[in-house]
């Protein structure tokens, strides 16, 4: 596993240590965490960002966001999201499904 070395605000550094202590593990164990939770909430909304702008198709923002067609599927519901997809896009989108 790689190393990697960033400077954090006083404020953060505060905040690790008490989530360290709440979750009783170690620094770096809550960073890897936050890290990942951290990522995988920013693809999520360019993933929402993207879609509602209609620069993705339902397949194309699953792929972005990470997650399985359903599971996006439940986030947009969840988002309450529309878009102004084509209905080629639509098309496609219904195919994929399909093959599912």
């Amino acid at each position: 596993m790689p190393s990697i070395s960033a400077r954090v605000p006083d404020d953060d550094e505060d905040e690790l240590e008490a989530v360290s202590e709440l979750l009783e593990e170690d620094k770096s164990t809550v960073i890897r965490k936050a890290l990942s939770e951290g990522l995988s909430s920013i693809r999520r909304r360019v993933a929402i960002e993207r879609y509602q702008s209609g620069e993705l198709s339902v397949n194309e923002a699953a792929r972005l966001a990470g997650v399985s067609l359903a599971e996006w599927l439940e986030i947009a519901r969840e988002h309450n999201l529309t878009t102004q997809l084509s209905p080629e896009d639509i098309e496609s989108d219904a195919a994929a499904a399909r093959e599912l």
